[in-house]
């Protein structure tokens, strides 16, 4: 029996990036060993053990055979005969085949470590086309290994299209489509997931709401990137900059799928989009069974984004009507990040990224303002009954009122 470590911790370790987990392939054992010697099993599909006291993974060496469609359909092989060449060839990029013995020798026989220094993503063999995920983890890698100058090796994203055109990616459900995309939409340039997906040709058919913004145009004046999509792509990637919770890169991702739907007559303006996109949002929250705090952002950013942008020329009624639709009251952390959200938008657009956008702290301000106004000072001078929420929204208007004349002196 030995154990190897392999995968990510080696791949990280070589890269000088922190190692977060450590996972172990062990060969020359069989489950019962396993067992014996005080593992926990905790695989389903193979055999999977948490070690007694690191807690860490440990799997036996393995091999598969494709016997049906999508990611599901393999048949797994674990036996003390495979070796750990065997187990490695299975693994998707040479970044991701190596290992190390518990001495700390390097164990590389697919090239892993040139790949590394080349920058390359590169699969390890024909049998990456056998399962549908790696197209989407190979997006995410790429995603979270852009800024280091990796790309994808062409022979690599060739395989991956032909994997699209023979439809593996339809079999894909929503919640595996999901939780690739969560990931890598916390990761530096979550934009380099979705526009290597669209390079293969799986963005059309995964999140065809998000593909079909690419090509169409914006004015120039306001978006001088023109490309909707390539704006969706930079408003992502300023919401990674700021290091936004996963909730806010989301509304981000989703926040003009309206232009989609724009009449082709009255381009490139896009009249009522936001509105237009508020089903689309939706519909594509719940296709990929979204979590609600996710989707819920989403909704209010697409809805509600233009209105921010012209938040201090808003009436004192009409910005009071705004903070009621947020529920700024009563969701004060959520409404910071729908103005987070918001100011990405204005901000993802090429050669405006640092431009002047005062509207969050005019807006963080009038939140403040209407908070100090509370019902027990109704209360006080005499309201009550229905006659109280009446004078308190009368009351707080009033503060914003007062809050545009401060800001217009």
């Amino acid at each position: 029996m030995r154990r190897y470590l392999v995968g990510g911790a080696v791949r990280d370790r070589l890269l000088n990036r922190p190692v977060h987990e450590c996972d172990w392939v062990v060969t020359g054992a069989t489950p019962e060993d396993m067992v014996a010697l005080g593992y926990k099993p905790v695989g389903k599909d193979f055999p999977v053990f948490l070690h007694p006291q690191t807690k860490e993974e440990h799997a036996l060496a393995r091999t598969e055979r494709k016997s049906g469609r999508g990611y599901h359909g393999f048949t797994v092989y674990a036996a003390p005969d495979v070796t750990l060449e065997e187990d490695l060839i299975r693994r998707d990029l040479t970044i991701n085949a190596m290992a190390e013995d518990e001495g700390g020798a390097l164990i590389d026989p697919y090239g892993g470590v040139a790949d590394l220094n080349a920058r390359l993503l590169r699969h390890v063999s024909e049998a990456f086309a056998e399962d549908p995920v790696r197209v989407l983890r190979i997006a995410r890698f790429h995603s979270r290994y852009a800024y280091l100058g990796f790309s994808i090796a062409p022979a690599t994203m060739a395989l991956m299209r032909q994997m699209v055109e023979a439809g593996e990616v339809d079999h894909l459900t929503p919640e595996r489509v999901w939780k690739e995309a969560e990931r890598a939409l916390m990761q530096p340039q979550p934009s380099v997931f979705f526009t290597t997906l669209r390079e293969c040709g799986a963005l059309q058919r995964l999140m065809p709401e998000l593909d079909a913004l690419f090509g169409v145009p914006q004015p120039p004046k306001h978006h001088p990137e023109v490309d909707t999509g390539l704006h969706v792509m930079l408003t992502l990637d300023c919401t990674a900059k700021l290091a936004a919770p996963l909730a806010v890169r989301y509304a981000a991702l989703c926040h003009d799928f309206g232009k989609a739907l724009t009449p082709a007559e009255i381009l490139p303006s896009h009249y009522g989009h936001e509105t237009s996109g508020v089903p689309c949002v939706d519909a594509f929250s719940a296709r990929l069974k979204v979590p609600a705090d996710c989707r819920d952002l989403a909704l209010h950013v697409c809805r509600e984004h233009l209105m921010v942008h012209q938040a201090r020329e808003l009436t004192p009624g009409t910005l009071m009507q705004l903070l009621e639709r947020v529920d700024a009251l009563r969701r004060p952390a959520r409404f910071e990040e729908f103005l987070i959200a918001c100011e990405c938008d204005a901000r993802g657009r090429t050669g405006l990224e640092d431009r002047d956008y005062p509207q969050p702290y005019y807006l963080r301000e009038a939140l403040r303002r209407i908070q100090a106004v509370q019902v027990s000072s109704v209360t006080r001078d005499g309201f009550a009954g229905a006659a109280i929420g009446a004078e308190l929204r009368t009351r707080r208007i009033k503060a914003l009122k007062e809050l545009r004349e401060t800001w217009a002196a």
